[in-house]
């Protein structure tokens, strides 16, 4: 079982359930005065599907990263180790089956094709992510980047759907009535944790290094060394904190003190990245690893004190 959860990734499986509550937690505690239309039930189905389709994408590249891990990671290898590769493979298509078949419920109750279209684009990104966009520069760290910044909106898509109707406002139908919800600090996060996930994509990959030349993998740090990338990962992680000045002169956002503090230490804990990277003369990716790890929880943490 311990093999099994480590291929799955329960930590970062945990960390999904934990952003899409949250989400619901923070919507339902700042618009206490509003009538939300919202079925647990149904949301639930929702984050379980979610999750299951990123145990089956982690179970799928490790499938196709078997060389590269005898490698990277001998001590953490699952399949063929522990596992059939015959049997990774069933159960990767098993639990997308069982994804597939909940957000067609889903797009069937609500009459939005919207929830079997992303559940069936993640699904494939995963699968060519494993096979062909992660041997490619940069495209591979972008999507795993992108897919993770999908978390929160598929809650936001979940709301929207329930409680935004697109028919002409009719004071006697109740299915036009529509409830409009303050979505911005959700987006806020969307990003930096799009920006958090691409710095630590593009981390690993300087870790990975030998393995992946035996797969062919060409990343950042094979092209421009692992100094250079070493110092685009500390940028990167700078970017969040620029993105919450422009959202607070832009658009206003609104942050209490509590939530200010988290997410000023988490921008602490990023700047402490470029530190230790400029200082040491080898990439200290254990100890960065760890800090973008605690910043990208501090950040979540968030969803459940602004309010």
């Amino acid at each position: 079982m311990i093999h099994f959860l480590r291929l799955i990734r329960i930590t970062n499986l945990v960390i999904i359930a934990f952003t899409m509550t949250g989400v619901a937690f923070y919507l339902f505690k700042n618009n206490a005065y509003l009538k939300i239309d919202f079925g647990s039930i149904d949301y639930g189905f929702l984050v379980f599907s979610t999750v299951i389709i990123a145990a089956a994408g982690n179970m799928i590249n490790d499938y196709f990263d078997i060389k590269a891990d005898r490698i990277n990671k001998p001590k953490k290898l699952v399949i063929s180790k522990y596992m059939k590769k015959r049997w990774a493979i069933v159960l990767h298509w098993g639990l997308n089956v069982i994804a597939v078949v909940i957000s067609i419920y889903l797009s069937v109750k609500y009459h939005s094709l919207l929830f079997v279209f992303v559940h069936i684009l993640s699904m494939n990104l995963l699968w060519f992510y494993s096979t062909y966009f992660k041997k490619k520069l940069f495209i591979g760290n972008f999507v795993i980047a992108l897919l993770t910044a999908m978390v929160p909106l598929l809650s936001v898509w979940f709301f929207k759907t329930l409680n935004e109707s697109s028919l002409p406002y009719n004071p006697f139908q109740s299915n036009t009535w529509s409830t409009k919800l303050n979505y911005s600090f959700i987006y806020f996060l969307t990003f930096c944790a799009f920006f958090q996930n691409l710095a630590r994509e593009i981390s690993k990959d300087i870790q990975d290094i030998s393995g992946d030349k035996v797969i062919a993998v060409y990343s950042i740090p094979m092209k421009f060394g692992v100094r250079k990338t070493g110092l685009l990962v500390a940028l990167i992680l700078q970017l969040p904190i620029l993105i919450w000045i422009v959202y607070k002169l832009e658009l206003n956002l609104a942050i209490n003190f509590i939530s200010l503090l988290f997410l000023l230490l988490s921008a602490l804990v990023n700047f402490s990245c470029l530190i230790f990277i400029m200082l040491k003369k080898e990439y200290p990716f254990k100890l960065v690893n760890s800090l973008m790890k605690w910043s990208m929880l501090i950040g979540l943490i968030t969803l459940y004190t602004n309010f």
